[in-house]
């Protein structure tokens, strides 16, 4: 008799458990950079949009420039479960496996509508291979075309012997060792400092990295080569997504597909802005010329192939794809 009394005295507490709303849960997301970077700036608004869509009851709190973990850190962290999400540089993960580097194999897509047909053909094969890594991929954002920055006048690769060389992947990496320039590795939010202090003189990367780290204080001359437009990324922990239920994941759906967008064209825009900023601070902002830019597509046929080896036949089934897209 006491048992079913106590039973019955609990119904009520389980009861108006079950009417509750679920407990909120915080998501806490590392950027690599800036706050008032385009990426940054896009990926709070995609947080905002998930915190409202779901009426608090996912909060997503982002955290940018390095500032809760540097950026080679972050997927480690999402991977783990020390954080739910995360952006990151997908080229930064090349050496984990190739195809983390498809949007930096030289001169392959130099263009904007070239560069999402070449993300396009890659989408399943990277779903594939970051859900083996213990990830759900979200959405994608590129950057401007890349272009080489440098303290002095270059015009061949020869005046590039020796040049220190901020290198941010394994493809600006390589491009060093076949110009003969010393890499140096460098995450984006301590640039800045690096070309202050002479740790390095030269990098290659767009017009919006220029701008936000303010490069002119160190350096003088910005090319553009177009090489080609690398992507940032946000990605969720495999365990994270799969505990969510159906409505939440629609609306982080939906969020990262507005953020792609938003994302996109801000690239887009930002791209002559930033130019423009560069040669206001005092930095010369012209194209490469004919010597400079044929010998650089010559490393960029041997970067090619060299991924291609690497990547073997899933590399090239996402080549294959994408240049049927372009006939």
């Amino acid at each position: 008799m006491k048992k079913r009394l106590n039973f019955l005295l609990l119904v009520p507490i389980i009861l108006i458990s079950l009417a509750l709303p679920a407990m909120a849960e915080k998501w806490d997301m590392p950027m690599g950079y800036s706050a008032t970077n385009f990426h940054s700036v896009t990926g709070a608004e995609f947080a905002q949009c998930v915190t409202i869509g779901t009426g608090g009851e996912l909060e997503i709190v982002t955290h940018p420039g390095g500032s809760l973990f540097k950026g080679s850190e972050i997927k480690r962290a999402v991977q783990t479960g020390q954080v739910d999400i995360g952006e990151r540089l997908l080229s930064a993960h090349q050496n984990e496996d190739p195809l983390f580097g498809i949007d930096s194999v030289p001169f392959i897509a130099t263009s904007f509508e070239a560069s999402t047909d070449l993300w396009e053909a890659a989408k399943p094969a990277m779903n594939d291979m970051m859900k083996r890594q213990n990830l759900h991929l979200l959405y994608s954002v590129p950057w401007p075309p890349q272009g080489l920055y440098f303290k002095k006048e270059v015009n061949t690769v020869a005046d590039m012997q020796g040049v220190k060389f901020r290198s941010y992947n394994s493809a600006t990496a390589r491009i060093a060792e076949l110009a003969g320039m010393d890499p140096v590795q460098i995450e984006a939010a301590e640039i800045s400092q690096a070309f202050a202090t002479g740790v390095a003189e030269s990098m290659i990367s767009s017009g919006s990295t220029g701008y936000d780290r303010k490069v002119w204080e160190s350096l003088t001359h910005f090319y553009e080569v177009d090489a080609w437009l690398p992507r940032n990324y946000v990605f969720i922990n495999s365990q994270s997504w799969d505990r969510l239920d159906e409505s939440t994941r629609n609306i982080l759906d939906g969020c990262a597909s507005l953020a792609a967008y938003a994302g996109y064209w801000r690239a887009v825009h930002y791209t002559q802005f930033t130019l423009g900023e560069l040669a206001r601070n005092g930095m010369l902002v012209q194209r490469a010329g004919d010597e400079l830019t044929s010998e650089l597509k010559g490393f960029g046929e041997i970067m090619t192939q060299e991924w291609l080896e690497a990547a073997g036949e899933t590399g090239r089934n996402v080549i294959d794809a994408y240049l049927a897209s372009q006939q």
